[in-house]
């Protein structure tokens, strides 16, 4: 089995437009908080990369693909100018925005899990560093934003799910030896098109069984 699912020259160019995308919405997410250029740089660098630099740090894959390539550092800074000059414009196809968003979430959950398997990674291990790639830089960028993380909002449709069933799927095909470019691809499908399916029909994580408040609103 070949974990290589696309060319080197695929996969970076794939990698580059995962890592715009994540920036924009840090980006984005800097406007809206008010930030300086520099705040809204460094929300588009930890959401674009923080959560591959987890994962390679986990793994010991130093120095970590964030810094080994220019274009990776670079891509979260070219979002930052983007949404600097034109936020008003990108926010307005915040739409187009979140499906890019989801079909990032897709290929990063595959290609985490894969490349923590390569490292000699169980099942289970491959499977949360897989989650972790897609969806940790997400948490990184609302924690530093002073917000509780989307990801364990209530309130929010489901993100950590889609990533979960792409990296689970992905795991189980290596653990058979049936990776091919066509399965991974069917992998970061199912997580992209859960998250699109969230996204549409407003699907959420359920709350504790039984769970009352007296507060209207809480978490």
């Amino acid at each position: 089995m070949s974990a290589d699912l696309f060319s080197p020259s695929l996969q970076h160019w794939l990698d580059l437009a995962g890592i715009f995308v994540f920036a924009i919405s840090g980006a984005l997410l800097g406007v809206r908080k008010n930030f300086d250029v520099f705040g809204m740089a460094v929300l588009a660098l930890v959401t674009g990369l923080g959560g591959g630099l987890f994962r390679d740090l986990v793994i010991g894959s130093v120095p970590p693909a964030a810094f080994a390539d220019l274009g990776y550092f670079l891509t979260p800074l070219v979002a930052t100018l983007l949404v600097f000059f034109l936020h008003p414009e990108v926010e307005r196809i915040n739409t187009a925005v979140g499906v890019f968003d989801a079909a990032g979430l897709g290929l990063f959950c595959v290609a985490g899990t894969v490349k923590a398997y390569e490292h000699g990674l169980g099942m289970t291990a491959s499977t949360a560093l897989g989650v972790a790639t897609a969806a940790g830089g997400g948490v990184l960028r609302d924690m530093l934003a002073g917000e509780v993380p989307a990801l364990l909002r209530w309130d929010r449709e489901i993100y950590a799910v889609p990533a979960l069933l792409g990296a689970t799927l992905t795991a189980l095909l290596l653990k058979a030896d049936q990776l091919s470019p066509a399965a991974g691809a069917a992998a970061a499908a199912l997580a992209f098109t859960v998250r699109l399916l969230a996204m549409r029909y407003g699907w959420r994580a359920p709350r504790a069984w039984q769970r009352r408040s007296g507060r209207a609103g809480e978490a």
